[in-house]
């Protein structure tokens, strides 16, 4: 690649397209701009068209809108950055795997230019770099981080040939370290189970490892013969007859003790593994502070085992930590590549927003009645106060899966029954907790565990003397997946949670993703009215204005 000329502004587009979470972001002077996944737009739910494995849709809505969002044009691009280097690809057999879809990423990917070109008039083709699928998630969080030089880990499925990556960033550059060949991969390995326990393979991972608390880790034993460390930054994954322990679960079909002690096994010995991997990272390294992405880093019960019981004295996990973090963390590396550092994120809330005028515009349009109160924060906090569920639509959404107080549906945590309530609302399994957001300096008093977590990406052991105060957002564990708020990045946020609390004596609200079952997080106001009209929530704050269920006419 070209050297960047100082003084001249680059502006590097990110692309995710190859497996699932297709996504765009866009760098414009080592500052990210804006960075959005195309579901949000699609409405499609990980990007997936009505095919077993759509590797090739292309997020068109995503990178049109990061382009509009920055004033430019495809021609204005000084780089294109797409997230798996074909070059680096050999067929699925030859890696002892069996993917029916994998000569069509490869393909697929190979012509990435052209159906870019095509997709984005106006671009030149010979700005497309390949970016290794894995060197894209490494620098999604070494270089997206506030954490300067630090290790990095990475682990997912797959990328081109491999499922892991090991290195460290020192001055924006990545030295790697170890990386572990397929068919071998912890990430496939819990896709595996998610299947075998009747869930989606490749999206439903969470609601194993929440069924996981349920259950005894009792098949441990076998899981440990399969899974283990090789002792140089690599592991293997031998091969494990999941039906021999438990019979496959159709996904019709109540789960059972069984179900759950196979989520336990398989779960504890993740978090074991990856204590290793993390321990042999840090004999390399000597640094203080691990950056984590890549699927598997969504698992906050094993980030929170590192973070307690690992080498590292600060851990940062990136927010887009799945496959859509790769448009971000490409383009990132390109930026830097061309000799443009770049900087830290500063949130999650990279995509879209509007306006107040633009918000009550579709309010009018849909004969919505609404009324624009002094103060939303305190009407809402006075609504959950009363025990009313809210939706929740303010400012730009989150990029990633997390809904992080931009698109959320909040409640009353002081009623164990709320649990039940919001699950019933979203139309999804009772075993599934909701979390907490908590002012930051109030969560040291309710939660023990890695603080601050703005992201929600670790769990928290909540205090015994808080579980009977605030019973919606324990689970059965006793612990919860925690946000805290500071009011220096979240203002409105705060507000609302410190006016709830004069109300109630809480400082927690309950904070769940505002949409339903099978559907995309809600991203665009059109998005947040037809999903409080399909469902029994009581109020939508949309912005400034307060839309409650008694006055809904649509």
């Amino acid at each position: 690649m070209a050297p960047h000329t100082k003084g001249v502004p680059m502006r590097v587009l990110g692309v995710n397209a190859v497996f699932h979470d297709p996504a765009a972001a866009l760098i414009v002077d080592g500052e990210i701009v804006a960075a959005a996944e195309e579901e949000r737009f699609s409405r499609r739910k990980h990007g997936k068209r009505p095919v077993p494995f759509a590797a090739w849709e292309l997020p068109d809505l995503a990178m049109a809108w990061c382009l509009t969002k920055a004033g430019i044009g495809p021609g204005d691009l000084d780089a294109i950055a797409y997230s798996f280097d074909p070059s680096l690809s050999r067929p699925a057999d030859q890696l002892g795997l069996r993917d029916p879809w994998d000569h069509l990423r490869i393909t697929y990917a190979q012509h990435a230019p052209g159906f870019l070109a095509t997709s984005l008039p106006g671009l030149d083709q010979g700005a497309v770099r390949f970016v290794p699928h894995h060197v894209a998630h490494a620098a999604s969080a070494g270089l997206a981080s506030p954490l300067g030089d630090c290790s990095v880990l990475v682990l997912d499925g797959r990328g081109e040939t491999r499922s892991h990556l090991a290195g460290r960033y020192v001055g924006g550059e990545l030295e790697i370290l170890a990386s572990q060949e397929l068919p071998h991969s912890l990430g496939l390995l819990y896709e595996d189970v998610t299947e075998h326990l009747g869930f989606l393979r490749s999206s439903d991972e969470y609601k194993v490892m929440a069924l996981a608390s349920y259950g005894e880790p009792r098949f441990l034993r076998e899981f440990t013969d399969a899974v283990y460390t090789t002792g140089d930054g690599g592991f293997r994954v031998d091969p494990l007859d999941l039906n021999a322990l438990v019979k496959k679960r159709d996904g019709s079909e109540e789960w059972t003790s069984d179900h759950a002690d196979l989520a336990a096994s398989l779960q504890l010995r993740l978090e074991q593994v990856l204590l290793e991997l993390v321990n042999w990272l840090h004999a390399q390294t000597g640094d203080r502070s691990l950056a984590l992405a890549g699927g598997v880093a969504l698992n906050c019960v094993a980030n929170s085992k590192l973070a307690e019981q690992g080498p590292f004295d600060e851990i940062w996990v990136q927010p887009a930590a799945g496959d859509s973090g790769t448009a971000l963390g490409g383009a990132m590396h390109v930026a830097q590549a061309l000799g443009d550092p770049v900087r830290p994120m500063l949130g999650a809330d990279l995509g879209r927003g509007w306006t107040d005028e633009e918000l009550e515009a579709w309010l009018v349009t849909a004969k919505v009645a609404h009324t624009r109160p002094p103060d939303i924060a305190e009407a809402i906090a006075a609504e959950l106060a009363e025990d009313h569920i809210v939706a929740w639509f303010q400012g730009r959404s989150e990029y990633g899966p997390r809904a992080l107080g931009h698109r959320s549906l909040l409640a009353h945590p002081g009623k164990a029954a709320n649990l039940e309530r919001l699950n019933d609302v979203k139309g999804r399994e009772q075993f599934r907790p909701v979390a907490p957001m908590v002012l930051l300096d109030r969560a040291p008093h309710i939660f023990r565990g890695p603080l601050p977590s703005p992201y929600m990406l670790f769990v928290h052991d909540v205090a015994p003397e808080w579980r009977d105060r605030i019973p919606t957002v324990v689970h059965v564990d006793g612990t919860a997946r925690v946000q805290t708020v500071d009011p220096r990045t979240e203002p409105l946020v705060a507000r609302m949670l410190s006016a709830f609390e004069r109300r109630t004596g809480l400082p927690v609200v309950v904070n769940t993703s505002l949409n339903t079952a099978g559907r995309p997080m809600v991203d665009d106001p059109r998005d947040a009215l037809e999903c409080f009209g399909s469902g029994p929530v009581d109020a939508l704050a949309l912005g400034p204005f307060l839309v409650r269920r008694a006055t809904w006419t649509r």
